[in-house]
């Protein structure tokens, strides 16, 4: 059978089959580059977070391509599989409708290669969920959480309430003293019920993935070095579900846009 009878059999056109043909890889090699940049810097980010980046940086490719090429890369995380426990009472967790209205803190711990323990004091910001401080020494205690305070005092104000769990350091005299003078309600979760601190919990778990299980550390200036350039990213560059894909920058900028329009109104 010649080969434009065969061609008109199956419907395809004989420029195509004189075509020469051109592999998955070639075809794909601007989605490879650009999934592979976004994932050497940012290893712990998952597809839908890569394909929202792409997406703001101006990438129009279909999700089902970024997805196949995601999968034969082998980029895939593995998901943490849901355990099965028994029916609870729900407590809602309200977001604030203003910055520096509730505030969530709460302490990590790691260690450095030789073993050395070290802490840190995270706060955020829970209407745009943006990261406000992270405090990193070897000990931190309740006149420590003070200094932290007083800082961030000075750069935007204290907040209305701040949302801690039980530990010693939010329970000891000079840190209450010092809240209570300063006009914060401190708003101590229930013991055991790390859930009732659910935006705080979230930001752990991403510091954790991203910096802290992602290197190794000689000492405490290069945790400090790497946990700035990685704020920066985070309150800038990361898109939050939460906030509808905005990053904390930009959804301060837009309280701050709306708030000025309904003034001038």
């Amino acid at each position: 059978m010649s080969v434009q009878r065969s061609c008109r059999c199956v419907g395809l056109a004989r420029a195509a089959y004189y075509r020469a043909s051109v592999s998955a890889s070639e075809v794909d090699q601007d989605v490879i580059k650009a999934l592979n940049s976004l994932v050497d810097r940012h290893p712990r980010w998952g597809f839908w977070k890569c394909f929202k980046a792409l997406r703001r940086q101006g990438q129009q490719w279909n999700h089902k391509r970024v997805y196949r090429v995601y999968c034969s890369l082998r980029l895939n995380q593995k998901r943490r599989a849901k355990k099965r426990l028994p029916k609870r009472v729900k407590q809602p967790l309200l977001v604030p409708q203003q910055p520096n209205q509730v505030w969530s803190a709460d302490f990590m711990s790691d260690a450095l290669y030789a073993g050395n323990r070290f802490r840190t004091f995270n706060v955020i910001d829970d209407f745009n969920r943006e990261c406000l401080a992270v405090e990193i020494d070897t000990s931190i205690t309740g006149r420590r959480l003070v200094r932290v305070f007083e800082r961030l005092r000075q750069e935007r104000g204290l907040p209305d309430v701040l949302r801690v769990d039980n530990g010693p350091e939010f329970l000891s005299g000079d840190f209450v003293a010092w809240a209570e003078a300063a006009g914060i309600m401190i708003q101590y979760i229930q013991p055991g019920e790390p859930n009732q601190n659910a935006y705080i919990e979230r930001f752990n778990r991403t510091y954790r993935e991203e910096v802290l299980s992602l290197y190794l550390f000689r000492n405490l200036k290069e945790v400090r070095e790497i946990t700035y350039c990685w704020l920066n990213d985070y309150n800038e560059l990361r898109p939050h579900d939460s906030l509808g894909d905005m990053t904390p920058a930009e959804c301060m900028e837009n309280y701050t846009r709306n708030s000025t329009f309904k003034l001038s109104t």
